[in-house]
């Protein structure tokens, strides 16, 4: 019986450490080298590393769980209609997130991909979107289209000037006469870390396999 218990012992032990590295090992070690793609026509390199406004942007982000009803991964024309939507000229791959720390790649899509939000024929700026998060409506509508996030915003007394970071708001959404409401850290950073979010450099990786480019890479060097 003993004898068979560490059998048995050895062998889940196995299939965990063989699991484990097929699956995690195997997958850093294919995609962790990954590095920037420098363009000698651009003479840059891409993907640009975040401004680090931005990087703790991804952090807030990450802490409200914007990935539960985000996604940023635009996927392949065949695989859906991410292109026509306006989500992305192309596919996202491996490398566009190479310099975030925890990829935000999505678990659903219950609001659209924010994958290229800044690269948007008619993106939002930043005090459009800093009124978004606290309101939950899209500027220039008039339903409510998000949960508002006024937690991250300070309502206070105006004591001397109006802050810089102070919301105009439209009627009925401004504060009490002699009040203001003002954007605090989490908000700023989050707004930088949103207007960060683009991926308009063509990867090799990323071009679509035609099957004259497929026959090509088959052929006999």
């Amino acid at each position: 019986m003993m004898k068979n218990g560490f059998l048995f012992f050895i062998g889940l032990l196995a299939a965990f450490v063989f699991g484990w590295g097929g699956i995690a090992l195997a997958s850093h070690l294919q995609l962790g080298a990954l590095a920037p793609y420098y363009d000698d026509g651009e003479a840059s390199t891409f993907p640009a590393r975040p401004p680090g406004l931005a990087a703790r942007g991804q952090l807030v982000y990450a802490d409200l769980g914007c990935a539960s009803c985000h996604t940023q991964q635009v996927r392949r024309p065949d695989f859906g209609s991410d292109k026509d939507r306006g989500w992305g000229e192309r596919q996202s791959v491996a490398r566009d997130y190479i310099h975030q720390v925890r990829p935000q790649l999505g678990e659903s899509r219950t609001g659209p991909d924010l994958a290229n939000l800044a690269g948007r024929k008619a993106p939002y700026d930043g005090a459009e979107l800093t009124q978004f998060l606290y309101t939950g409506i899209v500027p220039g509508a008039r339903v409510l289209s998000h949960p508002p996030y006024k937690f991250l915003f300070d309502d206070r007394k105006i004591v001397g000037e109006v802050s810089a970071h102070a919301l105009a708001l439209p009627a009925g959404l401004a504060p009490a006469a002699g009040r203001q409401i003002v954007a605090g850290e989490r908000a700023r950073t989050l707004v930088a870390y949103l207007q960060s979010l683009n991926t308009p450099y063509e990867f090799p990786e990323a071009r679509p396999a035609t099957p004259a480019a497929a026959a090509k890479e088959g052929a006999p060097k």
